[in-house]
């Protein structure tokens, strides 16, 4: 009866904020900010343009759906790295954390932004006045999931935003939420929904907005602080749905996912996984975006096509292993994104389960 409770009241939540979001809406696009949640830093989700909603598990889990955090093995470490656009000098660096505990897991996840050295540059000296700064952009997660009877699993993640420079900054929180579900003689089939970035307006403050300006008498200067609008964060619904054909030690995994957005079109896509003894993996996915006009200016930057490959090794032989242990492995990622514009995304992963 507990099982039940909780996944009619997990669904329940999903529906009530979806309800809440004003999905796929183009009028709204460009009013949102913290984009960089919905930036991907890992590379087996970049391979599949972020639509496993149904299968990914582990530390990737908590960038998609973070109800995948609880069938991580035991313990998993991944580092994550993607030159974002080649050609803007942007790069994201990720960090995650899952531990197994009984049927559920504990994650933690941090992502940042690398600007690089910006010249500072002012009306008097528009060429530059010697000094730099670069923008600090990050957030910090803390996920948890729960898995019952190996069919259904939720999760939860609370995510805190950052975004700041030398005299500005904006700070929120965030919420995910998601389901998992699987069936079939082998788990074969799978399906998914997560709910991402439900939380508070940001605004940004700091010195950076003050200015000086004359008193009401004139006779004297006094500091003004100047107000700015706050943002919503950029809401999002995912559901995916999967299927594994299995022949010998091949998987074929075919995947299909509708993501309904809170300020930008609404899209659909799917892909396909090919393992080989899941130690040779290759995957591609294709991503459409409802438009609403022909504005070239407001298609996204992607043009859809996006590709990757994983090795991974095992850490041990199998006479080492106890019964009942899993294999430690090490696994390699590499994605590709392309772009309409620049050199297209470049991801890459290291993952370490024990």
């Amino acid at each position: 009866m507990n099982k039940i409770f909780y996944l009619f009241l997990t669904l329940s939540l999903l529906c009530t904020a979806a309800i809440t979001v004003e999905a796929g809406n183009p009028d709204r696009q460009g009013e949102a900010g913290a984009y960089e949640l919905l930036m991907i830093p890992y590379a087996k989700m970049a391979g599949l343009h972020a639509m496993n909603t149904s299968f990914v598990t582990g530390v990737e889990a908590m960038r998609l759906n973070v109800a995948g955090l609880s069938r991580v093995n035991k313990t998993e470490v991944e580092v994550g790295y993607a030159r974002y656009l080649q050609g803007t000098d942007i790069n994201m660096n990720a960090f995650g954390f899952a531990q197994k505990v009984g049927n559920g897991a504990f994650g933690f996840s941090l992502m940042a932004l690398d600007f690089g050295d910006i010249p500072v540059t002012t009306t008097e000296q528009p060429e530059g006045t010697g000094a730099t700064y670069s923008p600090n952009f990050f957030n910090l997660a803390l996920s948890y999931a729960v898995t019952f009877e190996n069919k259904v699993s939720v999760g939860i993640t609370l995510r805190g935003i950052s975004e700041s420079t030398s005299n500005v900054s904006a700070f929120g929180f965030a919420l995910d939420a998601g389901v998992q579900y699987v069936s079939g003689e082998h788990d074969n089939f799978k399906f998914g929904i997560s709910l991402r970035n439900v939380g508070s307006r940001m605004t940004f403050n700091g010195e950076g907005l003050g200015t000086r300006g004359p008193s009401p008498t004139g006779a004297y200067e006094l500091t003004f602080e100047q107000r700015t609008a706050g943002f919503e964060l950029p809401s999002m619904l995912n559901i995916g749905t999967s299927y594994d054909i299995l022949f010998g030690a091949n998987r074929v995994t075919l995947l299909g996912n509708f993501t309904s957005n809170s300020f930008s079109r609404d899209q659909v896509g799917g892909g396909l996984e090919y393992a080989l003894n899941e130690i040779f993996m290759l995957r591609a996915g294709y991503k459409y975006e409802f438009q609403s006009n022909s504005d070239v200016i407001q298609e996204s930057i992607y043009t859809g096509l996006a590709g990757g490959l994983t090795v991974q090794v095992p850490l041990k032989k199998k006479s080492e292993l106890k019964e009942g242990d899993y294999m430690p492995t090490l696994g390699i990622d590499y994605a590709y994104r392309e772009t309409r514009l620049w050199d297209g995304t470049h991801n890459i992963s290291v993952r370490i389960s024990l």
